[in-house]
């Protein structure tokens, strides 16, 4: 059974969504918001041009507030005037090769801005659901390239899988500290895999670089590591997992506050060379790039076992993986040729939505 979104449950509900200018934030204010949740939101100002929040118009249709999560007393401050139902953590620094520039950042705001969301969930007098959004890179390398499943050891050989893996850590220590019982607020984690879908413009980032490569004059495409397979994804996809996980830690306090994984159902292997040649497929292009240095300690298979996730959430994959990679080329295409981005986003999460 696909689950499907429960409009009567969200109608209404306060939702504060950290990091919601984001790629994966803006596309959950806009889910969100048409189930008719009140969404505040508390994130930094997008970094990109073009960006998703704006192109969306995300500011328009929630209580916006821009701070950064490790200043704590202006974050307390907003906790609890808003008195959140539900919250959904995806601030974070979230580039691997970014955090090798910054360390030291990529640490304070992936580990200490948690702590400081989970202090004031901890010291709030109302019951909350709290997904904290962490990563699939949040796993300690394998030998046997088989997928992960939430009982199997946490790692990272850079700082930002160490973050994350910090971040799975923190969670769980203040779940058992805290919030185990069943009157306490609930606390899960999510781990997801790599997300894809229109209007990310980050940096180091797959799609972007070719979209770049295809849309942009004057670039050029470098691969850091063609030959690496990954749990693509489109981003609606874990959206709908974190959502239905939210609304069942709500309902039912004790069964759902420990880890989940989000990857696709379909464990069909897609290589870093595949999603090229999908995009050359589908636009009847040629896309050229050069190979260079993959950079150390890349992890060349990674991939997610879902099936507690599909047996406990009742949550599959509604998109396959050539599927996922089809619709964020067509949102990207519709976009650089003008059209209405607003309008051809609905139509994709309509589409979504209605998928049986």
């Amino acid at each position: 059974m696909v689950i499907n979104l429960n409009k009567d449950f969200w109608k209404g509900k306060r939702v504060l969504l950290t990091g919601h200018s984001g790629f994966k934030g803006s596309w959950m204010t806009k889910l969100l918001t048409n189930l008719g949740s009140i969404v505040y939101g508390y994130s930094l100002k997008p970094n990109t041009k073009p960006n998703l929040f704006e192109i969306l118009s995300i500011s328009e249709l929630c209580h916006s507030t821009y701070d950064d999560i490790n200043n704590f007393d202006n974050l307390k401050e907003y906790f609890f005037s808003i008195k959140p139902d539900i919250v959904f953590h995806f601030a974070a620094q979230p580039i691997v090769l970014k955090s090798y520039q910054l360390p030291i950042d990529t640490i304070k705001t992936n580990v200490i801005g948690l702590a400081n969301l989970l202090e004031l969930v901890r010291f709030s007098n109302k019951f909350i659901s709290v997904v904290i959004i962490t990563s699939d890179k949040c796993y300690k390398k394998n030998t046997h390239n088989l997928p992960h499943k939430e009982s199997d050891s946490l790692g990272g050989s850079d700082p930002y899988s160490a973050s994350k893996a910090c971040a799975e850590i923190i969670s769980e220590s203040y779940r058992d500290s805290f919030f185990l019982n069943k009157n306490s607020s609930q606390i899960a984690t999510a781990r997801a895999g790599n997300v894809i879908g229109g209007g990310d413009w980050s940096e180091y980032r797959l799609i972007t670089d070719i979209v770049r490569y295809i849309w942009e004059e004057n670039t050029k495409l470098e691969l850091r590591y063609p030959s690496a397979v990954r749990p693509w994804q489109h981003v609606l996809e874990p959206i709908n997992g974190y959502i239905s996980l939210a609304e069942k830690l709500y309902k039912y306090p004790g069964k759902f506050n420990k880890a989940w994984n989000f990857g696709p159902t379909d464990l069909v292997e897609f290589k870093v060379s595949d999603i090229i040649k999908t995009f050359e497929n589908k636009l009847n292009i040629n896309i050229k790039y050069s190979n260079i240095t993959n950079i150390k300690n890349e992890n060349a298979y990674l991939s997610l076992d879902s099936s507690s996730s599909n047996k406990n959430l009742s949550w599959v994959n509604k998109l396959t993986t050539k599927e996922a990679i089809e619709w964020t080329i067509d949102w990207y295409e519709n976009f650089y040729k003008g059209f209405d981005s607003i309008s051809f986003t609905e139509s994709q999460i309509e589409k979504y939505i209605n998928i049986k």
